[in-house]
Protein backbone atom coordinates (compact mmCIF):
# COMPACT_ATOMS: atom_id res chain seq x y z
CA UNK A 1 0.00 0.00 0.00
CA UNK A 2 2.56 2.27 1.28
CA UNK A 3 4.41 1.74 -2.29
CA UNK A 4 1.28 2.66 -4.09
CA UNK A 5 0.91 5.89 -2.72
CA UNK A 6 4.25 6.68 -3.44
CA UNK A 7 4.46 5.71 -7.04
CA UNK A 8 0.87 7.64 -7.02
CA UNK A 9 2.72 10.55 -5.70
CA UNK A 10 5.09 10.60 -7.46
CA UNK A 11 3.17 10.31 -10.75
CA UNK A 12 0.98 13.12 -9.74
CA UNK A 13 4.17 15.52 -9.08
CA UNK A 14 5.63 14.43 -12.60
CA UNK A 15 2.29 15.88 -14.64
CA UNK A 16 1.69 18.68 -12.37
CA UNK A 17 5.26 19.89 -12.54
CA UNK A 18 4.77 19.62 -16.56
CA UNK A 19 1.84 20.76 -17.33
CA UNK A 20 1.71 23.78 -14.67
CA UNK A 21 5.23 24.74 -15.25
CA UNK A 22 4.36 24.80 -18.92
CA UNK A 23 6.97 22.53 -20.29
CA UNK A 24 5.76 22.25 -23.69
CA UNK A 25 7.37 25.64 -24.02
CA UNK A 26 10.68 23.40 -23.05
CA UNK A 27 10.22 21.42 -26.22
CA UNK A 28 11.66 24.21 -28.16
CA UNK A 29 15.14 24.04 -30.18
CA UNK A 30 15.35 27.99 -29.78
CA UNK A 31 14.41 27.92 -25.87
CA UNK A 32 17.47 25.34 -25.22
CA UNK A 33 19.73 27.18 -27.42
CA UNK A 34 19.72 30.35 -25.80
CA UNK A 35 19.56 28.25 -22.08
CA UNK A 36 22.80 26.44 -23.06
CA UNK A 37 24.44 29.52 -24.16
CA UNK A 38 24.33 30.73 -20.66
CA UNK A 39 24.18 27.45 -17.86
CA UNK A 40 25.20 24.84 -20.47
CA UNK A 41 25.26 22.60 -17.42
CA UNK A 42 21.88 23.33 -15.81
CA UNK A 43 20.32 23.84 -19.59
CA UNK A 44 21.59 19.42 -19.97
CA UNK A 45 20.41 18.51 -16.65
CA UNK A 46 16.90 20.40 -17.13
CA UNK A 47 16.52 18.68 -20.61
CA UNK A 48 17.66 15.48 -19.01
CA UNK A 49 15.07 15.84 -15.93
CA UNK A 50 12.18 16.44 -18.97
CA UNK A 51 13.25 13.62 -20.87
CA UNK A 52 12.93 11.41 -17.58
CA UNK A 53 9.11 12.84 -16.48
CA UNK A 54 8.30 12.71 -20.25
CA UNK A 55 9.23 9.18 -20.25
CA UNK A 56 8.00 8.12 -16.90
CA UNK A 57 4.83 9.72 -17.17
CA UNK A 58 4.46 7.40 -20.56
CA UNK A 59 3.90 11.18 -22.32
CA UNK A 60 4.09 11.53 -26.41
CA UNK A 61 7.47 13.64 -27.46
CA UNK A 62 10.50 11.18 -26.60
CA UNK A 63 11.43 10.80 -30.58
CA UNK A 64 11.20 14.38 -30.73
CA UNK A 65 13.70 15.17 -27.36
CA UNK A 66 15.96 12.36 -29.07
CA UNK A 67 16.56 14.62 -32.14
CA UNK A 68 16.64 17.51 -30.33
CA UNK A 69 19.70 16.16 -27.91
CA UNK A 70 21.38 15.53 -31.09
CA UNK A 71 20.74 19.35 -32.44
CA UNK A 72 21.81 20.71 -28.97
CA UNK A 73 24.54 18.70 -27.63
CA UNK A 74 26.09 16.91 -30.49
CA UNK A 75 26.42 12.97 -31.00
CA UNK A 76 28.98 12.52 -28.11
CA UNK A 77 26.66 14.30 -25.23
CA UNK A 78 23.59 13.77 -26.87
CA UNK A 79 23.76 10.28 -26.51
CA UNK A 80 25.08 10.08 -23.09
CA UNK A 81 22.18 12.09 -22.56
CA UNK A 82 19.40 10.66 -24.24
CA UNK A 83 20.74 6.82 -22.80
CA UNK A 84 20.32 7.11 -19.55
CA UNK A 85 16.99 9.64 -19.38
CA UNK A 86 15.70 7.18 -21.73
CA UNK A 87 16.35 3.87 -19.59
CA UNK A 88 15.33 5.73 -16.14
CA UNK A 89 12.00 7.25 -17.31
CA UNK A 90 10.92 3.61 -18.85
CA UNK A 91 11.63 2.13 -15.11
CA UNK A 92 9.88 4.41 -13.58
CA UNK A 93 7.20 4.05 -15.94
CA UNK A 94 7.77 0.38 -14.98
CA UNK A 95 7.42 1.05 -11.69
CA UNK A 96 4.22 2.86 -11.92
CA UNK A 97 2.80 -0.03 -14.21
CA UNK A 98 3.81 -2.74 -11.49
CA UNK A 99 2.72 -0.85 -8.50
CA UNK A 100 -0.01 1.48 -9.70
CA UNK A 101 -1.55 0.49 -13.14
CA UNK A 102 -1.59 -2.83 -13.14
CA UNK A 103 -5.34 -3.57 -13.54
CA UNK A 104 -5.76 -0.41 -16.49
CA UNK A 105 -2.71 -2.08 -18.25
CA UNK A 106 -4.10 -5.13 -17.87
CA UNK A 107 -7.86 -3.98 -19.34
CA UNK A 108 -5.61 -1.34 -22.15
CA UNK A 109 -2.94 -3.73 -23.22
CA UNK A 110 -4.43 -6.97 -22.53
CA UNK A 111 -3.39 -8.57 -25.68
CA UNK A 112 0.23 -7.00 -25.42
CA UNK A 113 0.76 -8.90 -22.36
CA UNK A 114 -0.33 -11.90 -23.71
CA UNK A 115 2.35 -11.39 -26.26
CA UNK A 116 5.45 -10.23 -24.03
CA UNK A 117 4.57 -13.65 -21.44
CA UNK A 118 5.18 -15.72 -24.29
CA UNK A 119 8.05 -13.74 -25.47
CA UNK A 120 9.34 -14.20 -22.28
CA UNK A 121 8.97 -17.59 -21.94
CA UNK A 122 10.34 -18.24 -25.06
CA UNK A 123 13.55 -16.16 -25.56
CA UNK A 124 14.42 -14.53 -21.94
CA UNK A 125 15.60 -11.07 -21.04
CA UNK A 126 16.95 -11.73 -25.32
CA UNK A 127 13.14 -11.16 -26.05
CA UNK A 128 12.94 -7.90 -24.17
CA UNK A 129 16.29 -7.15 -26.06
CA UNK A 130 14.52 -7.56 -29.16
CA UNK A 131 11.84 -5.53 -28.53
CA UNK A 132 13.91 -2.56 -27.56
CA UNK A 133 15.94 -3.44 -30.85
CA UNK A 134 13.43 -3.04 -33.15
CA UNK A 135 9.97 -1.20 -31.49
CA UNK A 136 7.19 -3.30 -33.08
CA UNK A 137 5.33 -2.87 -29.83
CA UNK A 138 5.31 1.18 -29.12
CA UNK A 139 8.04 2.46 -26.50
CA UNK A 140 5.58 3.12 -24.01
CA UNK A 141 3.86 0.56 -24.36
CA UNK A 142 6.79 -1.59 -23.43
CA UNK A 143 7.07 0.03 -19.99
CA UNK A 144 4.00 -0.59 -19.07
CA UNK A 145 3.29 -3.95 -20.10
CA UNK A 146 6.73 -5.20 -18.93
CA UNK A 147 6.17 -3.81 -15.67
CA UNK A 148 3.37 -6.84 -15.14
CA UNK A 149 5.61 -9.47 -16.62
CA UNK A 150 8.05 -11.04 -13.83
CA UNK A 151 11.34 -9.62 -15.23
CA UNK A 152 13.23 -8.05 -12.21
CA UNK A 153 13.34 -4.16 -12.55
CA UNK A 154 17.72 -4.53 -12.96
CA UNK A 155 16.99 -6.75 -15.70
CA UNK A 156 14.51 -4.36 -17.44
CA UNK A 157 17.03 -1.53 -17.13
CA UNK A 158 20.43 -2.67 -18.15
CA UNK A 159 18.93 -4.69 -21.30
CA UNK A 160 16.27 -1.70 -22.03
CA UNK A 161 19.68 0.49 -22.15
CA UNK A 162 21.33 -1.73 -23.92
CA UNK A 163 19.26 -2.75 -26.82
CA UNK A 164 18.04 1.20 -27.03
CA UNK A 165 21.46 2.17 -27.65
CA UNK A 166 22.37 1.77 -30.90
CA UNK A 167 18.49 3.25 -32.29
CA UNK A 168 19.01 6.08 -29.75
CA UNK A 169 22.39 6.89 -31.60
CA UNK A 170 20.78 6.83 -35.02
CA UNK A 171 18.23 9.35 -33.93
CA UNK A 172 20.82 11.48 -32.07
CA UNK A 173 23.38 11.51 -35.12
CA UNK A 174 20.17 12.51 -37.32
CA UNK A 175 19.32 15.10 -34.93
CA UNK A 176 23.22 16.15 -34.69
CA UNK A 177 22.65 16.24 -38.68
CA UNK A 178 19.96 18.78 -38.78
CA UNK A 179 20.75 20.58 -36.14
CA UNK A 180 24.36 21.55 -38.13
CA UNK A 181 22.55 23.01 -41.06
CA UNK A 182 23.33 26.15 -41.47
CA UNK A 183 19.91 27.39 -43.87
CA UNK A 184 17.06 25.78 -44.53
CA UNK A 185 17.39 25.56 -48.00
CA UNK A 186 17.84 22.74 -50.94
CA UNK A 187 21.68 22.93 -50.57
CA UNK A 188 21.80 23.52 -47.01
CA UNK A 189 20.17 20.25 -46.89
CA UNK A 190 20.99 17.91 -49.09
CA UNK A 191 24.52 17.43 -47.20
CA UNK A 192 26.52 13.97 -47.65
CA UNK A 193 26.00 14.13 -43.72
CA UNK A 194 22.48 14.88 -43.58
CA UNK A 195 21.60 12.19 -46.35
CA UNK A 196 23.84 9.63 -44.47
CA UNK A 197 22.19 10.11 -41.37
CA UNK A 198 18.65 9.40 -42.54
CA UNK A 199 19.86 6.93 -44.96
CA UNK A 200 20.75 5.55 -41.47
CA UNK A 201 17.75 6.13 -39.82
CA UNK A 202 15.99 4.33 -42.46
CA UNK A 203 17.85 1.26 -42.76
CA UNK A 204 18.54 0.71 -38.71
CA UNK A 205 14.87 -1.67 -38.46
CA UNK A 206 16.33 -3.57 -41.52
CA UNK A 207 19.79 -4.13 -40.10
CA UNK A 208 18.45 -4.86 -36.47
CA UNK A 209 16.19 -7.69 -37.55
CA UNK A 210 19.28 -9.24 -39.51
CA UNK A 211 21.60 -8.81 -36.41
CA UNK A 212 18.59 -10.39 -33.99
CA UNK A 213 17.97 -13.29 -36.80
CA UNK A 214 22.08 -13.86 -36.28
CA UNK A 215 21.94 -13.72 -32.33
CA UNK A 216 18.44 -15.01 -31.72
CA UNK A 217 18.90 -18.32 -29.23
CA UNK A 218 18.26 -21.96 -31.05
CA UNK A 219 16.27 -24.30 -29.23
CA UNK A 220 17.78 -27.70 -28.73
CA UNK A 221 16.98 -30.50 -30.14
Amino acid sequence: MVKKIGALLLLLALLVAFYVGAGEQYLSLDFFRQFIERQPLLAAAVFFALYVAITAASLPGAALLTLMAGALFGLGWGLLIVSFASTIGASLAFLFARTLLGGWVQQRFGEQLQTVNAGLARDGGFYLFTLRLIPVIPFFVINLVFGLSRIRLWTFYWVSQLGMLAGTAVYVNAGAELGAVEELSLQGILTPQLILAFVLLGLFPWLAKALVARFRPTEEA
